[in-house]
């Protein structure tokens, strides 16, 4: 199980009012005939090609939509594990895969250290900034 962002689900609720069957068990993103969708769906001879040169992203793949999921989960700052957790996978290698997307990382790491520096009250000179100094 994965949690849904707030922001889609309105698109979610549209997909499922048009595309999925109101039967215990439906799918929830059938294929073009109703059945399972197929990995040979989403090659150069199906109509995936076009749909996506209409949405103005020719090229686009569909394991595209899985590896912007993950990114976007990585700059969030969640813990590796949890990450994988939320990935499927059950090695490091592939979750590091995502991690290299994790711009501004040490900006966040820096900003929660002197949000507890500051609520210690820190009376002392100039405050905490006077802590924290560049590495090299």
């Amino acid at each position: 199980m994965v949690g849904i962002p707030q922001g889609i689900v309105p698109a979610l609720r549209e997909h499922l009012a048009t595309y999925v069957q109101d039967e215990p068990g439906a799918l929830l993103f059938p294929g073009a005939k109703g059945g399972f969708l197929r990995r040979s769906g989403f090659n150069t001879r199906r109509r995936w090609v076009d749909v996506v040169k209409e949405m103005g992203l020719p090229g686009l793949h569909f394991h595209d939509l899985r590896h912007a999921g993950n990114m976007l989960a990585a700059e969030s700052g969640a813990g590796l594990k949890d990450l994988m957790a939320r990935m499927g996978h059950d090695n490091v290698r592939a979750a590091m895969i995502y991690q290299h997307a994790v711009r501004g990382a040490d900006k966040t790491f820096t900003d929660a250290i002197d949000r507890q520096i500051v609520g210690r009250g820190d009376d002392e000179g100039d405050g905490p900034a006077e802590l924290l100094a560049p590495v090299s």
